[in-house]
């Protein structure tokens, strides 16, 4: 990716730090971005989304760094750069990644180098892809996913198709309004919710008025 400036920074937590290289902003394209937006069917103007620092996702990262896994299988869904689960791989948790984004596992990868950390599995899929090489998982977890009206359906069903039968799923929501789609979606597959907001930090964005939701089923 020659073409596109990126960004390197450090993300402090409580107790770790985690290093990310991503975009700079939502300018920036690849020498190819329109073959690969085309061959996926994905927007050009939605190429950059999956390389930007999202306030949800350090909100997800930040509550996944006292998260109790014990040693559950984790998946993070639309995982972009992937900071969640790089903070869960900074805590030796079961982790696997995600994203429809062609570039999304190079930038993990990467990320990963940049922390030292074990490499972590990463699985590029559409949420109604043809079912993929994953398996269930104990905890599903994802930050601002419930972006679009026409892919809350998909993720719930890709959820389902992934979940153990007793499975908890955590998404920060920064607040599109699709939350009660979603909700009664999970609610017909059996989960249960509770809603709060983040803790406060000291790397916290003042601007972020989301919720943490936790299904459990």
């Amino acid at each position: 990716m020659p073409s596109v400036r990126l960004n390197y920074q450090t993300i402090e937590f409580d107790h770790v730090d985690i290093h990310v290289r991503s975009l700079r902003d939502l300018q920036q394209f690849s020498d190819d971005a329109e073959q690969t937006a085309e061959a996926f069917g994905m927007p050009l103007s939605n190429w950059p989304l999956f390389g930007v620092l999202w306030d949800s996702s350090r909100v997800l990262a930040q509550f996944m760094s006292d998260f109790e896994c014990g040693d559950k299988r984790i998946l993070e869904v639309g995982c972009g750069i992937g900071l969640a689960s790089l903070m869960l791989n900074s805590r030796n948790a079961d982790i696997t990644a995600t994203d429809f984004h062609p570039e999304a596992g190079h930038f993990l990868a990467e990320n990963v180098r940049l922390n030292n950390g074990r490499a972590i599995p990463f699985v590029r899929t559409g949420w109604a892809d043809a079912p993929s090489s994953l398996d269930r998982y104990d905890l599903i977890i994802g930050s601002d996913v419930l972006y679009a009206v026409e892919q809350i359906d998909a993720l719930s069903n890709f959820v389902e198709q992934h979940a153990q039968p007793r499975c908890e799923v955590v998404v920060v929501d920064p607040g599109r309004g699709l939350q009660p789609h979603f909700t009664r979606n999970m609610q017909a597959l059996g989960y249960g919710l509770t809603q709060s907001k983040p803790v406060r930090t000291a790397g916290s964005s003042p601007d972020f008025n989301g919720d943490i939701l936790r299904y459990r089923r």
